[in-house]
């Protein structure tokens, strides 16, 4: 006979609600409360356009409809094989909360409540969900059990898929045939240790000879890669050349570049965007906003177009690299300007391209590890026919403080994208930038 799993309770930060406001239904059986001072916290975030001030809005509507006329504090059944969610009041902090936080924080008044269930509920598991790394620490020092929200987060980083495989024991006969057929090898015929994922790229070496390979998931074919120049951005290695084959690729509709600053995955898409500019009615490049050191746009001077402006000059600067490789007379530098001019290549604020069709798009979405897995799904999922979404940034880099390399949107969209036939993921390893940036990056 199975033993039966031990029911939990979950006390549920505001952070886990503005990250995924459907968080109440992924904890199975267990019961779940939402400390009273959590919706006081989502009241101040209701109002915006930021993908938060949704989710505080959406969970707001969600309690609404599934309390009706039910008292929230007698509990609210949240369906069949779900627990039932309870609001607890504000309590008083005991003598030890007091004591090691005398002030009544919005955190705090959680503690003071995760400490109240403690005690109320001796002998059973009492859990404080937060994406507040310091807030679970100061609850783990109240003996409180304290963890992560892991419902979207990838659980082995480590096993990440990079798009990319070095094979160098391939037969030098699979090689030359390579080069002899450019219309590819049959999968069954090339000798690879393991079956290639959809879309995986392949360096293969042997004695001396190489080839850059990819593998189609719709011919069942390996195919050899040659570099190409992208509007006059030269791949300078094969992850770069992997890249521009994935971005231009028109069976690919989905793409992930991942990589540290300064290997070139914006310039690339960049370049890929206007290299098939015929293609596409226009080209968007947004990214997130993420205020420094937690601060708000408002703090800074000037209008809407100068606040936002420092944000996305790295956008512009990489525009700036592609037209300099150009000289001003000439019909690609002066198609930039016109585009500009006539809004078909557009670089905004993520935030700013809300209600806008995406139908015949090429969309780049840079940084885009300061993400959630949520907005992720929400901005792709806005994709209209004919569209390609391009996804970059460096998960080892994130600005927004309640997101990590395994809970990141850019992490969570190559887990689940692997094995699709129209996704594509590169990882790119190699600065190119200087040896200085190269040197900078790897020491410090």
């Amino acid at each position: 006979m199975t033993k039966k799993k031990r029911k939990k309770i979950f006390i549920i930060d505001t952070n886990v609600l503005l990250h995924d406001f459907k968080a109440i239904y992924h904890f199975e059986e267990n019961d779940i409360i939402i400390p009273i001072v959590v919706l006081e916290e989502l009241d101040r975030f209701k109002k915006g356009n930021d993908q938060i001030n949704f989710n505080a809005r959406e969970f707001t509507r969600e309690l609404d409809k599934l309390s009706g006329d039910a008292l929230l504090n007698e509990g609210i059944k949240l369906g069949d094989k779900l627990g039932t969610l309870f609001i607890e009041t504000g309590k008083e902090f005991s003598e030890r909360v007091a004591q090691s936080f005398p002030e009544k924080t919005a955190d705090h008044r959680i503690l003071a409540i995760a400490d109240h269930i403690c005690n109320e509920h001796k002998g059973e598991n009492v859990v404080l969900i937060t994406k507040d790394i310091n807030l679970r620490m100061k609850s783990k020092s109240l003996g409180i059990v304290a963890q992560d929200y892991e419902s979207d987060k990838v659980t082995n980083i480590d096993d990440l898929y990079k798009g990319v495989e070095t094979i160098s024991n391939i037969e030098s006969e699979r090689i030359d045939r390579l080069y002899n057929e450019p219309e590819g090898i049959p999968v069954e015929e090339m000798g690879l240790p393991v079956a290639p994922n959809t879309h995986m790229f392949y360096i293969l070496k042997n004695n001396g000879s190489s080839a850059l390979a990819h593998y189609n998931p719709v011919s069942k074919k390996v195919v050899r890669i040659m570099k190409q120049t992208t509007y006059g951005i030269d791949p300078r290695n094969a992850e770069q050349t992997f890249a521009i084959e994935a971005l231009t690729n028109p069976e690919i509709q989905l793409v992930a570049l991942t990589g540290k600053a300064g290997t070139g995955k914006t310039l690339l898409a960049l370049a890929a965007a206007l290299q098939q500019h015929k293609r596409y009615k226009q080209i968007f490049l947004a990214r997130p906003i993420v205020p420094l050191a937690n601060r708000d746009l408002g703090y800074l001077p000037g209008d809407v177009k100068e606040k936002i402006e420092p944000y996305m000059q790295p956008l512009f600067d990489n525009l700036t690299v592609i037209k300099h490789k150009f000289s001003h007379q000439s019909p690609e530098f002066m198609r930039i300007n016109d585009m500009i001019k006539e809004d078909k290549l557009v670089i905004t604020p993520l935030a700013y391209i809300r209600g806008r069709s995406l139908s015949s798009i090429f969309f780049i979405v840079d940084e885009a590890q300061n993400l959630t897995p949520h907005e992720i799904k929400t901005i792709i999922t806005r994709a209209g026919e004919d569209t390609k979404m391009i996804f970059t940034g460096d998960i080892e880099q994130i600005d927004s403080p309640y997101l990590d390399t395994g809970s990141n949107g850019l992490s969570y969209l190559t887990d689940k994208m692997k094995g699709q036939d129209i996704f594509a993921h590169v990882n790119l390893i190699k600065g190119e930038r200087s040896f200085l940036s190269e040197l900078a990056s790897r020491l410090l």
